[in-house]
């Protein structure tokens, strides 16, 4: 089929790139010329794990391709979807000016039929706000010519976006039209051959699906940490909760990992957007509201922690931080919770040395020079010089360290865990004073 994406980041690339590897033609279409130069020379703007070789293999058979000609886009496709951004706008809602722009400029070049799909997390009712926006561009043109809109989220997690795009455990599809549930049908069959993934329902159900996906996952995550909360004040360990809750199939092990806070491009801007249209209707979204407050104050935690075993003044005091992304294999800063335990610690007075995997090249461009920031190339040349360790990303490579020598390295051997990623016995053996989520101090 011949497919359009208009927008090459996160979701419209990997969507772009998953779909073309597949058989289809895709063209993808970004107004960010040096962003559609770089993709044509197999340059990719973010780390996503399989993304790279994916675009590059794809583009080199000629089935993905890359431009900044919206008429040429709009020509191309029979499927064009909508995947640009919704920041979130000054009150909470997503700014939907970047989706019906695309929507006019689709209507401005339209000379066939066309189903529009929006893949973008978009609030209930924007697939009517994009139609009613095509028909006044029609209009305008004095143009006769049929379309669908379609809803059709994605549930993708950074870091493992391929291949939950490769492999979904299910596809919705928010549509009354037999003509655009054909049409979709067709598009994911090779991704259906298993068992049938189609979750057929209206475009309105479709659009708040999303939302209520992420806002359950964003709950899960709130509940836990408030739950850890409360076992230190009781003398619990959180991780036995966890593990004792987790064995009820009812409720399973997924997202509910004690930590410093949800973060990312998604959850944050979901929970507010869906607190926004609640209200927006006269709803009170009681739940949503507590999980957002939760979530503010848990992404305070760590900090909290090392400014209360240190006083309130840490001038003379460096931390070594290891984790800047939101979550592990990513690059993605945004809403981090490192963010808020730099600026914290920067406040405070202290220097920071900082390392993560792959993230550092965006913390240059968010954070700049600072002469109370040093970026490392490995997690134990952050330690060097610094009195204490702060982790916020649960890394891999940060699983199994060298205890012996992150002691000998920090000048006051304390660990503030903000993802209990350690065995509180272990840690205390190599003379570390530990402190996480949940669990008692130890050392």
């Amino acid at each position: 089929m011949k497919v359009t994406v208009f927008g090459t980041g996160y979701v419209g690339l990997v969507q772009g790139a998953v779909l073309a590897d597949v058989g289809h033609d895709v063209v993808c279409v970004d107004i960010d010329a040096a962003k559609v130069a770089a993709l044509q020379a197999g340059r990719i703007p973010i780390h996503e794990p399989g993304l790279t070789p994916l675009v590059q293999a794809n583009h080199a058979a000629g089935r993905l391709h890359f431009t900044t000609d919206a008429a040429a886009g709009v020509a191309h496709g029979d499927l064009i979807f909508l995947a640009v951004g919704t920041p979130p706008d000054e009150d909470g809602s997503a700014d939907l000016k970047h989706v019906l722009a695309v929507a006019r400029t689709i209507a401005a070049h339209m000379a066939a039929p066309k189903t529009i799909v929006n893949k973008s997390t978009v609030p209930v009712g924007t697939a009517d706000k994009v139609a009613a926006e095509v028909r006044q561009a029609l209009a305008q043109r004095g143009a006769d010519i049929a379309f669908e809109v379609v809803s059709n989220p994605e549930f993708l997690k950074e870091g493992a976006a391929v291949a939950d795009c490769m492999r979904p455990d299910r596809i919705v599809i928010g549509t009354s039209s037999p003509t655009a549930e054909r049409q979709l049908r067709e598009l994911y069959a090779p991704f259906n051959r298993n068992h049938d993934k189609i979750v057929l329902m209206d475009v309105k159900s479709a659009e708040l699906t999303k939302y209520a996906a992420n806002a359950m996952l964003a709950t899960k995550i709130s509940f836990i940490n408030e739950i850890a909360g409360l076992a230190e004040r009781l003398g619990a360990d959180i991780e036995a909760v966890r593990r004792g809750i987790g064995s009820d199939p009812r409720i399973g092990y997924h997202f509910i990992y004690p930590g410093a806070g949800y973060g990312g491009s998604c959850f944050p801007k979901d929970v507010k957007a869906l607190i926004h249209t609640a209200r927006s209707v006269g709803f009170t979204p009681e739940v949503l509201e507590a999980v957002e407050r939760r979530n503010d104050a848990q992404r305070e935690v760590l900090a909290e922690r090392v400014l209360a075993h240190y006083g309130p003044d840490l001038r003379g005091k460096t931390i070594a931080v290891w984790g800047l992304a939101f979550k592990p294999e990513t690059d993605d800063m945004r809403e981090a919770p490192s963010r808020n335990l730099l600026a914290a610690l920067w406040a405070a007075g202290a220097q920071v040395r900082a390392h993560d995997p792959v993230a550092m090249p965006e913390a240059r461009r968010i954070f700049g020079e600072r002469a109370d920031l040093t970026l490392c190339d490995s997690p134990m040349a952050a330690l060097e010089g610094a009195d204490a360790l702060a982790i916020v990303t649960e890394w891999k490579q940060f699983r199994v360290p060298d205890f012996n020598r992150i002691a000998q390295a920090l000048r006051d051997r304390i660990v503030f865990d903000g993802r209990n990623l350690y065995d509180p016995a272990v840690v205390a053996r190599h003379g570390l004073a530990y402190e996480s989520i949940g669990r008692p101090a130890r050392g």
